[in-house]
């Protein structure tokens, strides 16, 4: 009995299955990774929050005083805020850290382009009608009160951190009513009040850079 019939695989055969594997593995893991946050259902809220801004403005929809209009935005802003807040946290808790080094690269993408989402959904809903402040005014108040919620979910979990964007639009809504000008309540600036936009911008880096690094609280059961 000898080897001479015995043929070696060919090494190139060897090495393309790896490369494949690899080359698969990125895809499915963003893919998983946006499942856990929910993001498929996160993005038709958020279209359904740019409709509802837009129905708002086209019927002229009003709380009763000359802010009516902004005001109803702001409601609508807060609430795709909230969305994008609730989609911090995942699940399945500790063994979502089995993705490694990518996680707080996964966490970030999706915080980033659930805000971008959520933004173009509602400059598009009020593309054709007036809003008061304009687009300007939606990407202040929404970075705003997205990081708002993105800080409160690293402290509460993401099954409560619509609640920071919802408190912060309650007391905006004095605001805008009463003519408070501190800009640390950006809603009641006009949309060029560079302090206001300051204020938010840094909450939202705030939210965004411990979303990255730290994500929601993941309460244990015991």
């Amino acid at each position: 009995m000898t080897a001479a019939g015995l043929q070696k695989p060919r090494p190139a055969a060897g090495l393309s299955r790896p490369h494949r594997l690899l080359d698969l593995a990125g895809p499915r893991l963003v893919r998983l990774h946006l499942a856990s946050r929910r993001v498929p259902g996160a993005l038709a809220t958020l279209a359904l929050c740019g409709l509802v801004l837009r129905a708002a403005l086209y019927w002229h929809w009003s709380l009763g005083n000359g802010n009516g209009a902004q005001q109803l935005a702001l409601v609508i802003e807060a609430g795709a805020a909230s969305v994008i807040a609730v989609t911090a946290q995942s699940p399945f808790g500790d063994p979502e850290r089995a993705t490694g080094r990518w996680l707080p690269y996964l966490r970030l993408g999706a915080a980033v382009g659930l805000t971008a989402a959520a933004f173009g959904a509602l400059a598009a809903g009020a593309a054709a009608e007036h809003l008061p402040g304009g687009t300007l005014d939606i990407l202040r108040n929404l970075a705003g009160m997205t990081g708002i919620g993105l800080l409160l979910a690293a402290v509460t979990g993401g099954a409560l951190a619509w609640a920071g964007p919802m408190a912060y639009m309650i007391v905006a809504q004095f605001a805008l009513t009463g003519g408070w000008i501190t800009p640390w309540l950006w809603p009641a600036r006009p949309p060029h009040d560079h302090g206001a936009a300051l204020c938010a911008g840094l909450v939202f880096a705030a939210g965004i850079v411990v979303a990255t690094v730290r994500g929601a609280r993941a309460f244990r059961e015991v």
